[in-house]
């Protein structure tokens, strides 16, 4: 199947799905769309039984398909910059030391903490998982995939939560940054599994670490002062001209990050939140205006909205690649990993509000709140499906517990949280 066809299948599944939910589901649209695309999944299984071509053919066009490289070479920098222009800048900068502490501590935490979880739990004889494989660096590759929230899923989820706007800020905020820290550690786990305990030193993996953030964030800080003086250039008489110009920016950002081994998604955040500034106007004396026109956000909105809606139907989907090394058993550690991976998020957010509590205040809940709205999406699965096959038959389990994890917080959590909020 070529990217044409492909294209065209995900496209029309989502214009299908996305009207039987307007009308029949009437669910947050990340939602709705995906809990169709798993029932869509669960029938080909069904009808694999039967007749077991089908299924055959659907899992092989599945695997076919190089989801991780899609999402994260591809759709992840526009999802990002779109997230990051939609963000109130100014907000941020007010709660920067809150989002920064979250973004930091909490992934850290939760890193180690599900980790050392799922490595104490596979060695005990009730699961029969003791012989699976899976080293402590394996596990710590989980919490790392698993703890950063994914911005995509929050940031569809909050455009329809009757939120404060501090709240909501504090919660994208730290969706869109800790998203790259999560990545950062990951790789630099990843890095210590494929080149050996023996090769690796705590200084190669400190420089790893600081040479993935920092240099994202200089590249996106270098080409976001460039764009923004080109958009001020331009000041806003040639919309479709900017609309090619973020483009652009967003692809260079991304490209330069991947071949220098730098943090894409840091990069692509700081870029879009220097594109989201305020510029002074000469010709509006009364105030400032915009860097980019309404026409780049509406455009911006659009494509957000298209890609939002492929990727849950993807990650429905995907769930067929399950089907094919399930073990009952992993039903029951999934159970335990998803109760770790709540409380360890909310100690993981409760810690640093309740320090900053000490000079600044905070609503009420919300360190409830940003545990709960911090739901998983196709970012955990795509790095789960980037695991390396050296890793055995260990990649199945926790590609199934990532999944468990993922359709819990969306569908667990993003259905219950309007409930949360109101009381």
């Amino acid at each position: 199947m070529d990217i044409l066809e492909l294209t065209t299948i995900l496209l029309s599944l989502a214009s299908v799905f996305s009207i039987i939910n307007l009308r029949l589901l009437k669910l947050p649209q990340t939602i709705g769309l995906m809990i169709l695309a798993l029932i869509l999944s669960i029938l080909v299984t069904a009808v694999g039984i039967v007749f077991p071509n089908v299924f055959e053919t659907v899992a092989q066009l599945t695997k076919e398909f190089d989801f991780s490289l899609v999402l994260i070479n591809v759709m992840l920098p526009f999802l990002l910059f779109a997230g990051a222009i939609s963000i109130n800048l100014q907000d941020l900068l007010e709660d920067k030391l809150t989002i920064l502490l979250l973004a930091t501590f909490g992934v850290f935490f939760s890193t180690f903490v599900v980790g050392s979880g799922l490595f104490w739990l596979i060695q005990q004889p009730v699961f029969g998982l003791n012989q699976i494989g899976l080293t402590f660096v394996d596990c710590l590759l989980f919490g790392a995939l698993i703890a950063p929230t994914d911005p995509i899923a929050v940031l569809a989820l909050l455009k329809n939560m009757n939120l404060s706007s501090k709240t909501k800020t504090v919660i994208a905020g730290e969706s869109l940054f800790n998203d790259g820290i999560g990545v950062v550690i990951f790789l630099t786990l990843l890095n210590v599994k494929l080149e050996g305990y023996e090769n690796i030193t705590a200084m190669s993996v400190g420089t790893l670490f600081v040479t993935e953030v920092l240099g994202g964030l200089i590249l996106g800080a270098f080409f976001g002062y460039f764009g923004l003086k080109l958009l001020k250039y331009i000041e806003n008489e040639f919309v479709e001209l900017e609309v090619l110009i973020t483009l652009s920016l967003v692809l260079v950002v991304s490209l330069i990050a991947f071949k220098f081994h730098l943090s894409g998604p840091i990069g692509v955040v700081i870029l879009g939140l220097f594109l989201n500034q305020n510029i002074d106007s000469d010709r509006e004396k009364e105030g400032l205006q915009k860097a980019m026109g309404d026409y780049v956000y509406k455009f911006w909105h659009l494509l957000d909205e298209t890609l939002n809606a492929i990727l849950f139907i993807l990650i429905g989907l995907e769930i067929i690649l399950i089907f094919e090394s399930f073990d009952v058993s992993y039903l029951f550690i999934s159970i335990l990993i998803i109760l770790i991976c709540v409380l360890s998020r909310f100690i993981g957010v409760k810690i640093p509000i309740l320090l900053l509590s000490i000079k600044k205040s905070f609503e009420k809940n919300t360190a409830l709140i940003i545990t709960w709205g911090g739901l998983r999406g196709g970012l955990s699965v795509a790095l789960a499906l980037n695991l390396p096959d050296s890793i055995g038959e260990g990649k199945s389990l926790i590609l199934f517990l990532t999944y468990a994890v993922v359709l819990f917080t969306i569908l667990g959590q993003g259905l219950t949280i309007k409930k949360l909020i109101k009381e």
